[in-house]
């Protein structure tokens, strides 16, 4: 098992990255399955988009295509919490670099989710 550091735990900055990362995340698990219609066909949803293909530029996908956002905003959570966790020891300013970045991370995929879907 992983031992945290004691001061990772004391450090106000680290603590608000995290605790933006597990709002952003819950932000965008609550967005999915808000929008998700269950009366709606499995096969009903728009999982891609390409802008070179003109007028069939939007794919049609079943509900997992929609549902690996979920997916995808809770390992995001996950692995860099791990990532952020390990860095702590080498270096404090990469750790918060990476929790940066997950912020970036779960933005873009609410905004992507929520374009998807509407």
């Amino acid at each position: 098992m992983m031992q945290i550091p004691k001061k990772y735990l004391h450090d106000k900055l680290i603590l608000l990255l995290v605790s933006s990362n597990v709002f952003l995340a819950f932000v965008c698990v609550v967005l999915v399955f808000l929008r998700l219609n269950v009366g709606q066909s499995t096969d009903g949803y728009i999982v891609e988009y390409r802008s070179n293909l003109g007028i069939s530029a939007f794919k049609a996908g079943n509900i997992t295509g929609i549902l690996s956002f979920v997916v995808f905003a809770v390992l995001i959570v996950a692995m860099n919490i791990v990532l952020s966790i390990r860095t702590y020891h080498v270096r404090k300013e990469l750790s918060v670099v990476v929790l940066t970045s997950s912020v970036l991370l779960l933005i873009l995929t609410i905004i992507v989710s929520n374009a998807l879907l509407v």
